[in-house]
Protein backbone atom coordinates (compact mmCIF):
# COMPACT_ATOMS: atom_id res chain seq x y z
CA UNK A 1 0.00 0.00 0.00
CA UNK A 2 1.36 3.43 -0.75
CA UNK A 3 0.83 6.80 0.73
CA UNK A 4 2.84 9.96 1.43
CA UNK A 5 4.42 11.44 4.62
CA UNK A 6 4.01 14.88 5.39
CA UNK A 7 6.34 17.28 7.10
CA UNK A 8 5.55 20.58 8.50
CA UNK A 9 7.00 23.22 10.82
CA UNK A 10 6.14 26.01 12.51
CA UNK A 11 4.12 26.97 15.54
CA UNK A 12 0.34 26.82 15.42
CA UNK A 13 -1.65 30.16 15.36
CA UNK A 14 -3.13 29.04 18.80
CA UNK A 15 0.33 29.12 20.19
CA UNK A 16 1.27 32.39 19.33
CA UNK A 17 2.99 31.61 15.72
CA UNK A 18 2.45 32.45 12.39
CA UNK A 19 0.50 29.12 11.31
CA UNK A 20 2.13 25.94 10.35
CA UNK A 21 3.38 25.21 6.91
CA UNK A 22 3.90 22.14 4.87
CA UNK A 23 7.53 21.76 3.59
CA UNK A 24 7.19 18.43 2.22
CA UNK A 25 5.47 15.66 0.66
CA UNK A 26 6.95 12.46 -0.22
CA UNK A 27 5.77 9.17 -1.25
CA UNK A 28 6.27 6.04 1.10
CA UNK A 29 5.01 2.49 1.40
CA UNK A 30 3.15 1.18 3.96
CA UNK A 31 4.75 -2.91 4.45
CA UNK A 32 2.67 -5.34 6.32
CA UNK A 33 3.91 -6.98 9.64
CA UNK A 34 5.44 -10.32 8.96
CA UNK A 35 6.61 -12.74 11.24
CA UNK A 36 8.84 -15.84 11.30
CA UNK A 37 7.00 -18.31 12.90
CA UNK A 38 7.51 -21.68 13.85
CA UNK A 39 3.73 -23.10 14.83
CA UNK A 40 2.97 -26.35 16.25
CA UNK A 41 -0.04 -28.54 14.37
CA UNK A 42 -1.57 -30.76 16.43
CA UNK A 43 -3.46 -32.42 13.48
CA UNK A 44 -0.05 -33.23 11.82
CA UNK A 45 1.54 -33.97 15.00
CA UNK A 46 4.77 -31.83 13.71
CA UNK A 47 5.88 -27.81 13.74
CA UNK A 48 5.69 -25.66 10.21
CA UNK A 49 7.31 -22.67 9.94
CA UNK A 50 6.41 -19.85 8.13
CA UNK A 51 6.03 -16.19 7.35
CA UNK A 52 2.99 -14.80 8.23
CA UNK A 53 1.09 -11.16 9.58
CA UNK A 54 0.55 -10.40 13.35
CA UNK A 55 -3.18 -10.02 12.01
CA UNK A 56 -2.59 -13.24 10.11
CA UNK A 57 -1.24 -14.90 13.63
CA UNK A 58 -4.30 -13.78 15.04
CA UNK A 59 -7.10 -14.89 12.67
CA UNK A 60 -5.49 -18.32 12.89
CA UNK A 61 -5.43 -18.36 17.00
CA UNK A 62 -9.25 -17.82 16.47
CA UNK A 63 -10.11 -19.84 13.43
CA UNK A 64 -6.97 -22.76 14.27
CA UNK A 65 -3.91 -23.26 12.54
CA UNK A 66 -4.55 -26.36 10.61
CA UNK A 67 -7.79 -24.69 8.95
CA UNK A 68 -5.93 -21.49 8.16
CA UNK A 69 -3.06 -23.13 6.69
CA UNK A 70 -4.95 -25.45 4.21
CA UNK A 71 -7.05 -22.36 3.08
CA UNK A 72 -4.17 -20.19 2.71
CA UNK A 73 -2.68 -23.59 0.60
CA UNK A 74 -0.39 -23.67 2.43
CA UNK A 75 -0.65 -27.33 3.65
CA UNK A 76 -2.13 -29.48 1.07
CA UNK A 77 -4.77 -32.33 2.07
CA UNK A 78 -3.31 -36.33 2.07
Amino acid sequence: MTGRVIRRRGLSKKSGGIGIKTTAINPRKFFPNLQNRRLYVPELKRFVSIKVSANGLRTMKKRGIYRSLLDAGVLKTS
